[in-house]
């Protein structure tokens, strides 16, 4: 069984449309969808905002449901001037950026794993599903609503992501997160956690992060509304390539 996680809602839920033979229970104020996506069985929830939240809801998932892989999908602020809306980012290394117990250990470090950051899985057959998604882009994404969002040619980058409890939306801050982590090349508020989980129970996990704003001073994009129109069918169709695969 394959968990996927998402922070909103919002960005599942065009994976819950398509969920057949759909069953839900709750957990720690979560709702668990199990079912089967494109003839693989899945459970799917959205873990809410950050770090806690989204370590917990690891945590239950793998407790509770048996997975034998996790993949988290959502949106991403860019933190580098060539990355775009629209762009997709399958994440390779996933630092904590609020983390640091020095001087006891490294800036990053995560005490007792020692480890600065950790590696994702599968990066390789879920960078071909995107691929494969990126051709039939127009059989999943409505034109005018890829305009709203200024979309045109949306590409594909393997790279680190930065996760912590902050929003950021400052150039300023930017700046700082481009200094301390250079190969860094966007930021969200859950991966990391959810890869320090997987890691810890020996789970492979891999994440899919579509950029919805530049996290900077203008980052103010209706959030609700990319996740719907556009996050979430950029999940389905890259899962179903991956699935089908």
């Amino acid at each position: 069984m394959i968990g996927i996680i998402s922070a909103m809602q919002e960005e599942i839920q065009a994976l819950l449309n398509e969920l057949k033979n759909v069953q839900s229970s709750e957990k720690g104020m979560r709702t668990y969808y199990s079912g089967t996506l494109f003839d693989k069985k899945v459970v799917l929830v959205f873990s809410r905002w950050g770090k806690v939240a989204s370590a917990a809801t690891t945590t239950q998932l793998i407790n509770d449901f048996n997975v034998d892989e996790i993949i988290f999908t959502g949106v991403a602020g860019s933190i580098k001037k060539d990355l775009n809306i629209g762009d997709i980012v399958i994440g390779k290394n996933l630092f904590q950026h609020d983390l640091n117990a020095s001087p006891f250990f490294k800036k990053f470090e995560i005490p007792i794993l020692k480890k600065e950051f950790l590696e994702t899985k599968n990066a390789t057959k879920l960078i071909e599903a995107t691929t494969n998604f990126i051709k039939s882009y127009s059989s999943y994404i409505d034109k005018k609503e890829a305009l709203v969002f200024d979309i045109t040619t949306p590409k594909i980058v393997f790279g680190d992501i930065a996760s912590g409890d902050k929003f950021i939306k400052s150039l300023k801050k930017i700046r700082k997160l481009n200094n301390a982590l250079p190969t860094a090349i966007c930021v969200e508020m859950e991966g990391a956690a959810v890869a320090q989980i997987c890691y810890e129970y020996n789970i492979p996990f891999s994440i899919i992060r579509i950029i919805s704003d530049k996290a900077n001073d203008n980052a103010t994009i209706d959030f609700s509304r990319f996740a719907n129109s556009i996050a979430s069918y950029y999940a389905l169709g890259i899962l179903k390539n991956y699935f089908e695969d």
